[in-house]
């Protein structure tokens, strides 16, 4: 089994190889690393894009720009326009694919502009085995993985950006506000932005892995860790919560007793529904 530094010299290898490239870059601890191994490799000839739009979380775009300046790489932020898009809206267990979709061909236009460019994402050998349309999406977009290639997985990737002294080494995951809603249910630009509030009033309590899933009829299920429900049902804190997530839009609050579980709703979709991904390319 490859050591961390071996795997950290395979993935400088593979970025040197490219020559130039194009990072998707949400500011998270796999496309940091990404990112920050483009820029060691490749220098000005690595540039790491960031896609802006409504379900991107309060913050994430001015973190993912200073996380952007520490790395040394060139930056760019663009605008997508997935909420144009009728598949997108109507949120089917695909949704994913139809955002990555529109991501990667803003990224495509970039890369044309700068010259011949490879695309590459901050997908990791974890990342194949869970539900992610997107990589789909990936598949088609010729979007290299280098991270899945050199073998890195969820804790390698971590492990390295403390090496490197990335601040997101233990940033917990934060997918985009639309993951929240509930399948079926549309994804507006009001609802993503309830969702972003409804959170943000939880994280004012000292909370940092969470969630706040829409359903249907405007009902906010918060899921957070167990050990933090007795603060959550305290009747002060309930009721000050019940009346801010009521005035954000939500005419239910509740409570999930299970507790915060990333990707919860996919719990939901018909296993016959579910999409398998390909292998990513290296």
């Amino acid at each position: 089994m490859s050591t961390l530094e071996e795997k950290r010299e395979a993935l400088l290898s593979y970025f040197r190889s490219l020559n130039n490239c194009v990072v998707a870059f949400s500011g998270g601890v796999d496309s940091a690393v990404a990112a920050k191994a483009a820029a060691l490799a490749l220098g000005d000839q690595a540039l790491a894009v960031t896609a802006n739009s409504p379900s991107l979380a309060s913050g994430e775009l001015d973190a993912a720009r200073q996380l952007a300046e520490q790395i040394g790489i060139r930056h760019q932020v663009v605008d997508t326009q997935e909420f144009q898009s009728p598949q997108y809206v109507q949120n089917a267990p695909d949704r994913c694919y139809h955002c990555k979709t529109e991501l990667y061909t803003q990224l495509e236009a970039i890369r044309q502009a700068i010259g011949p460019a490879v695309m590459v994402n901050g997908a990791n050998v974890d990342d194949q085995g869970d539900y992610r349309p997107g990589m789909q999406a990936a598949a088609e977009h010729q979007v290299h993985s280098p991270l899945a290639a050199c073998g890195f997985t969820k804790a390698d990737v971590r492990a390295l950006a403390a090496a490197w002294e990335l601040p997101v080494w233990d940033k917990p995951a934060s997918p985009c506000l639309a993951s929240r809603i509930a399948y079926g249910e549309e994804v507006t630009p009001e609802r993503v932005a309830m969702v972003d509030a409804a959170e943000q009033v939880l994280r004012g309590l000292g909370l940092v892995e969470l969630r706040v899933r829409y359903h249907k009829g405007d009902m906010a299920r918060i899921e957070a860790p167990a050990a933090s429900l007795p603060l959550l049902a305290e009747e002060t804190t309930r009721q000050a919560l019940t009346q801010q997530l009521r005035q954000i839009g939500f005419r239910f609050v509740t409570l999930d007793l299970e507790g915060f579980r990333s990707g919860s709703l996919n719990s939901l979709i018909p296993v016959e529904t579910l999409y398998h991904p390909q292998k990513m390319r290296t």
